[in-house]
């Protein structure tokens, strides 16, 4: 593990003394009634079936902060019971995004599949106890066994076998003699139960593939509700948090634990984050990911942690929504997502250096400005980080400017470039627009300016003013670079309003490539993942796959307007 990690986990615990949520006041009134002798250990449990993603680090940041506040232990551990859905790639992702997001699990680090030998001792207790069954029924009969929500299940034909008929098919579906989906080991609960988990879950199933960590030495696995208690119970660990969807599994989650007499953590369930304008499900994701909709998992419009950072969200800032949003036994509404990109703004805003850049360029000729000279002109990298400095910016003869921040026949209230009209050069000189060249086809090629030499800096003798001021970059000290706009993924806060299939939703704008975009030269050389505010056009990241030396690619982080902050002024 990295010093990253340990370091910002420190920050966090130095923080999260202030925070409040029923989840804590449980775990206060666990220690002070003695549960667990005083006691905290949590664990991240995720699936390694698809990338983690937003709604994911909600439960990052909820475990390994419960546990720094009052002082515990937090495992990371992959419930890997389902060989046909888990790869390695989605493993080694998982262990980079908590580092990322700035967790240590230290030398917690383990998989539910190191357990199977332990659950299979566990699942023969319960046979040899009565209480589970190896059963012939497939599938889709076991489904119109157990019944509905109105109606109670029905028994399986094969509930009543002996102890020592279940033991031995047990076992020989262990040594592989029976075929995928042939026979199942279910647990003997209530058939009528209300709680229709608790009608004979299957505890077994057989599936004859290769598992991702351990290879091919099983061909039985199983069934998450089973591998996930246990492998809590083994691991001691005291509250199990989950998502709400898990509420109605925990009668079963103690039943496993009661009956097999092994240590008995405690499972606590909150409301998931839901974000609009976004899917949060793996399942769909990966249906994005395979039918080629977004470029992989770490496409910048993908919701997840990879995807966010490529974009050029930063850890702090996804740390912060999380703390933000808190959390809650029930959520009624959906948080929007102008409030991730609030803490974003914010954040980068204290640190991310301010540049020129020009992404729709057209060429402006200043031409009583002598030829072959070149001035530079002190900018500030950051204006709200004092310690941040200043860079010299090269000026010339002629520089690129915004091809949007020039009309011929300007409305009133447009105050840039216009024939006759003055504006500022940020940081070098005024200028006024002389004449303006254009091609057969009528597209504007070149502006021609004068300029005035005393108003080096942004300033007259006379003290006149100016409204506009135009950012640009020296055309022979340009950059070369391709800058990507991207937008949201999907263009509904809810992309599967009335059932409707989220496809249809994907927003066909959710990204633009620019190709022809000239920058400063101080960004020829970027870092992967350094973060700037591009002036006027918001901020935005070195892409981590494709920037080169020379060769910079830039993906937009998010735009400048801050919608969240002005709903909270209203």
């Amino acid at each position: 593990m990295s010093d990253t990690g340990t370091d910002s986990t420190k920050e966090i615990s130095e923080e999260a003394h202030e925070r409040s949520d029923f989840i804590r006041e449980i775990i206060k009134e666990h220690n002070a009634s003695g549960r667990f002798d005083g006691r905290v250990h949590t664990r991240f449990p995720p699936e390694p079936n698809g990338y983690l993603h937003i709604g994911h680090a909600k439960s990052i940041c909820l475990n390994f902060g419960i546990a720094a506040d009052f002082g515990g232990k937090t495992n990371l551990r992959f419930d890997d019971t389902n060989p046909l859905k888990e790869e390695r790639e989605y493993i080694e992702a998982i262990k980079r995004d908590v580092v990322w997001l700035g967790f240590d699990w230290e030398d917690r680090l383990y998989h539910a599949s190191e357990y199977f030998d332990q659950f299979y001792d566990f699942a023969v207790q319960l046979i040899t106890d009565g209480k589970a069954y190896v059963d012939d029924l497939s599938a889709e009969e076991i489904r119109q066994y157990r019944g509905t929500l109105k109606a109670p299940g029905k028994e399986s034909p094969h509930r009543n076998r002996s102890v020592e008929d279940n033991l031995d098919l047990f076992e020989r579906m262990r040594n592989g003699e029976f075929g995928d989906g042939e026979k199942v080991l279910r647990a003997k609960i209530d058939m009528a139960s209300g709680n229709i988990n608790m009608r004979d879950p299957t505890i077994y199933r057989i599936k004859h593939a290769p598992h991702p960590h351990i290879g091919d030495k099983w061909c039985i696995y199983p069934m998450y509700d089973f591998a996930h208690c246990l492998s809590d119970s083994l691991e001691r660990i005291t509250h199990s948090i989950c998502t709400l969807e898990f509420e109605d599994h925990r009668p079963l989650y103690d039943w496993y634990l009661d009956q097999l007499g092994v240590f008995h953590s405690q499972q606590i369930e909150f409301a998931r984050l839901e974000l609009n304008y976004t899917i949060m499900s793996k399942r769909k994701l990966l249906a994005l990911v395979k039918e080629g909709s977004v470029s992989g998992w770490d496409d910048p419009r993908m919701p997840t942690i990879m995807g966010l950072r490529r974009r050029g969200f930063t850890p702090e800032s996804i740390r912060d929504f999380c703390d933000r949003i808190g959390v809650a036994k029930r959520m009624d509404s959906v948080v929007d997502i102008a409030l991730l990109e609030h803490c974003l703004r914010e954040d980068l805003n204290k640190r991310a250096p301010r540049v020129m850049a020009v992404l729709n360029p057209v060429k402006l000729v200043i031409d009583n400005y002598p030829e072959g000279q070149v001035e530079e002109f002190d900018a500030d990298n950051n204006p709200e980080d004092d310690s941040a400095g200043t860079r010299k910016i090269p000026f010339t003869r002629e520089v690129y400017i915004e091809r949007d921040d020039f009309m011929e026949d300007p409305p009133k209230k447009f105050f840039r470039l216009a024939p006759g009209r003055e504006v500022r050069l940020k940081h070098a000189y005024y200028v006024t627009c002389t004449d303006v060249v254009q091609d057969d086809a009528g597209e504007i090629v070149e502006l021609h300016c004068t300029y005035d030499p005393e108003s080096r800096g942004g300033g007259t003798p006379d003290g006149r003013r100016v409204k506009g001021t135009l950012q640009w970059v020296s055309v022979p000290h340009a950059v070369d670079a391709e800058v990507r706009l991207f937008d949201r993924l999907f263009n509904k806060p809810d992309p599967e309003e009335k059932g409707e299939d989220f496809r249809a939703n994907l927003n066909p704008e959710s990204l633009v490539t620019m190709t022809h975009c000239k920058v400063e030269p101080s960004l020829a050389n970027a870092e992967p993942e350094s973060r700037y505010q591009f002036l006027r056009h918001g901020y935005f990241c070195a892409d981590m796959r494709d920037t080169k030396p020379g060769q910079p690619v830039f993906n937009r982080t998010v735009s400048l307007r801050d919608t969240w902050a002005k709903m909270q002024k209203k």
